[in-house]
């Protein structure tokens, strides 16, 4: 038989030894191994380059947005303005336009005074009345007081505004772009740190709105899919790779659940609005619709998840248990899930992190609708992130462009975190056999 190999060798490469033929492949096979590595490393390369840019492009359009422009103002609190017990009832907008006449008393004319107005946001009035309501002592003062600056002035400031060209061309005119100079110079304009943008809902005007009320409408939609999610995703892994027969039916539901973890998101949410809006008439735009939407969309992933860290426990400590004469629910909750937790724990915490982003099943349930005042609970209509950032991202104004970027900015700190928790939490609690 050797001398059959042998002659069968020679007839295929008459003249060369198997040493010389794998000695003249070599570098052949050094060469595709080598360009093989420079194309992985370009994909990674370009790939990383995308995200740079990316996350570039979100930085730079949305860092200005924690920054706000305030102006100071010099109100006279009349105690005439105030011939009503009801604090609410003054006039406190004339109070404000008061204070910018006397700013500004060159100006006569009613255009000039009506863009003298728009220097400082609507909101200025309701911060006079805050003023008012936690303090009646100032009843009969003179104050200085720091107001919000309208949206256009704030994006001047901030250089995202141009103030050259044509007046007609630009948002702000001469006479604007002027007294803003004068209160430059006077030292009456500042930039802060923007606690409007973390402490306030909704708003049409773009330098009062922000992004509190959404996060507590995630934060509430987040706690019932995860107090619901959770213990039915592992109850169900537990019972399907631990106590369930290998029969049709198992096999039906397996195939069900691996379809549903790839349903795309906004089937969910038509199923919630048939389910639980219309058919159970659950009240639209509440957190206990959307954390029920989202619990749906989460299960399959959970499930998955938990069922692939209960068959990465040894079969010896099942065998080890049962040896020594526990049940064999015993020996699951003793000892085969206290070592399948972390992995369930990552699987939830990743599924909970898509639950954060998903838009689509919480616009099908009317989420998406406009509101101002923060959710108090589960049943107060409310929005989440992911929806104030599609709602902004459809505004014309500028100011709400930035606002958009550094709503993302937080959407994405918020999930590197809760990808980052999963990370931390896979490798404390792992255990390699």
């Amino acid at each position: 038989m050797n001398s059959d190999n042998q002659t069968t060798a020679c007839c295929a490469s008459p003249g060369l030894s198997l040493s010389e033929r794998i000695g003249r492949d070599l570098p052949r096979r050094y060469r595709n191994e080598q360009r093989f590595q420079r194309l992985g490393l370009a994909a990674i390369i370009i790939a990383l380059s995308f995200l740079v840019f990316l996350f570039g492009s979100i930085i730079s359009s949305g860092y200005s947005a924690f920054r706000q422009t305030y102006v100071q103002l010099t109100v006279t609190f009349d105690k005439e303005a105030f011939t009503s017990e009801n604090l609410a009832a003054a006039d406190y907008a004339g109070m404000v336009k008061g204070s910018l006449r006397t700013m500004f008393p060159a100006v006569k004319g009613r255009n000039d005074l009506k863009n003298l107005y728009k220097i400082v946001s609507p909101s200025a009035s309701f911060a006079l009345l805050e003023m008012v309501t936690r303090n009646t002592k100032l009843i009969g003062t003179t104050q200085t007081v720091w107001v919000l600056a309208d949206d256009d002035v704030d994006m001047l400031i901030k250089g995202q505004l141009s103030g050259e060209g044509d007046e007609s061309n630009r948002r702000l005119k001469d006479n604007q772009l002027a007294w803003i100079d004068q209160l430059k110079e006077q030292g009456k304009i500042e930039t802060r740190f923007n606690t409007t943008f973390f402490t306030s809902g909704d708003s049409r005007e773009p330098e009062q709105a922000g992004i509190w009320g959404a996060v507590m409408g995630s934060f509430y939609s987040l706690l019932i899919t995860l107090l619901l999610s959770f213990p039915i995703g592992v109850m169900a892994a537990i019972y399907l790779e631990e106590f369930a027969p290998d029969n049709v039916w198992t096999n039906i539901i397996e195939v069900n659940i691996n379809n549903l973890a790839a349903v795309p998101s906004i089937i969910f949410g038509l199923l919630g609005l048939a389910i639980f809006i219309n058919f159970f008439g659950m009240p639209r735009s509440t957190p206990v619709v959307g954390g029920l939407v989202l619990t749906l969309m989460t299960l399959p992933v959970i499930i998955i998840a938990s069922r692939a860290s209960l068959k990465s426990v040894p079969p010896s400590i099942r065998e080890a248990a049962l040896g020594v004469g526990a049940s064999q629910m015993q020996t699951v909750v003793h000892h085969v899930l206290p070592l399948a937790l972390p992995g369930m724990l990552t699987g939830t915490i990743i599924g909970m992190a898509r639950a954060l982003g998903d838009t689509a099943p919480l616009l099908m349930i009317g989420m998406i609708a406009f509101i101002v005042d923060i959710p108090g609970g589960f049943t107060d209509p409310a929005t989440a992130l992911p929806v104030q950032i599609f709602l902004w991202a459809d505004s014309p104004e500028r100011a709400f462009t930035e606002k958009t970027s550094a709503a993302i900015i937080v959407l994405l700190a918020f999930l590197i975190f809760m990808n980052a928790s999963a990370v931390i939490l896979r490798k404390k609690f792992e255990i390699k056999w």
